[in-house]
């Protein structure tokens, strides 16, 4: 019992622990450090330890080190849960999949960093990478999600597998995926043409002779907002089918979390997207996709006399 609840904290952790290597990573990007280790990979400039880094060497370098850290865990945890747990149980799976996304996820950054998509680079498939970038990371933070929530469960917990929860929940995520990819291209947009006042940035925005990153970049709120309206319907739904106090807080936890992001996003953009800015939209994108996550891990199917049209 006592390893049991070890486990299920670790799991906890790593968790936790990865939603703040993904905040340095965006900080890596806004800061334009991500060739702080030239276009080596796994070594730095050609080294293991540099000598004498620069500034943008040691926040890379400091990227690369906790990502370490967390894809070890990783692999402790898949080793730990092969072994404590049959085939087939749901703690088992994730387990799995959490290492399968916390590898994927070292391939893409390596990539970015051996094909240069880092720092000031302005080219289109830099977008692309950003956009495979993010979706992988919230499968990762999904996969981790799973894996904490299952754990603390001697049966394990998977997610719904009724016809209509999948369609709540799928497009819920395919949502929150849709929205976090404009964001990435738009806080990639922010970090390469910082505007110097919020109407240069707005006219730059509906300009044809803008950057396409600028032009993409007006996008982002726009699918920001409509696809808030889902959420929160999809959290009123929810309040509204179970009564339970500690079940209804999940789904008020979604539609305050959204509601949120909707004003920080918007302060985002009056303050001109300041790094702090960012990294404070980026950890709340998170606990909103977290939230979601452990909402579809915890809700017991079917939803009945759900309305699939908001």
């Amino acid at each position: 019992m006592r390893s049991a609840k070890r486990f299920a904290t670790a799991a906890f952790g790593l968790l936790v622990y990865t939603v703040a290597v993904v905040l340095w990573g965006a900080y890596v990007r806004a800061t334009l450090s991500g060739d702080g280790c030239g276009a080596h990979w796994p070594l730095c400039n050609g080294v293991a330890i540099p000598v004498e880094p620069s500034t943008k060497t040691l926040v890379e370098l400091t990227h690369r080190v906790t990502s370490g850290i967390a894809w070890i865990w990783a692999l402790v945890m898949w080793a730990i849960a092969s072994r404590r747990f049959a085939r087939g149980h749901a703690t088992r799976s994730a387990a799995g999949w959490s290492f399968l996304f916390m590898t994927t996820e070292a391939l893409v950054g390596a990539g970015l960093v051996l094909f240069r998509m880092v720092a000031d680079n302005p080219s289109t498939a830099r977008a692309a990478w950003m956009a495979a970038h993010l979706v992988n990371t919230f499968l990762l933070l999904a996969a981790l999600t799973w894996l904490a929530v299952s754990a603390r469960s001697e049966v394990g917990v998977r997610f719904p597998r009724d016809r209509q929860s999948r369609l709540l929940f799928g497009a819920a995520a395919g949502i929150v995926l849709f929205v976090g990819m404009s964001g990435a291209v738009a806080a990639l947009g922010d970090t390469l043409f910082p505007a110097a006042d919020l109407a240069r940035g707005l006219r730059e925005d509906f300009s044809a002779s803008s950057h396409l990153f600028l032009r993409l970049r007006v996008w982002h709120p726009v699918v920001a907002v409509l696809g808030s309206g889902y959420l929160v319907w999809l959290a009123a739904l929810l309040v509204r089918r179970d009564s339970r106090d500690t079940i209804r807080l999940l789904p008020l936890a979604l539609g305050t979390l959204v509601v949120v992001q909707i004003g920080v996003g918007l302060v985002n953009v009056a303050l001109l997207a300041p790094v702090w800015m960012q990294l404070g939209h980026l950890l709340i994108a998170d606990a909103t996709w977290v939230t979601l996550a452990v909402l579809a891990l915890s809700s017991p199917p079917p939803i009945s006399g759900a309305n699939l049209v908001p």
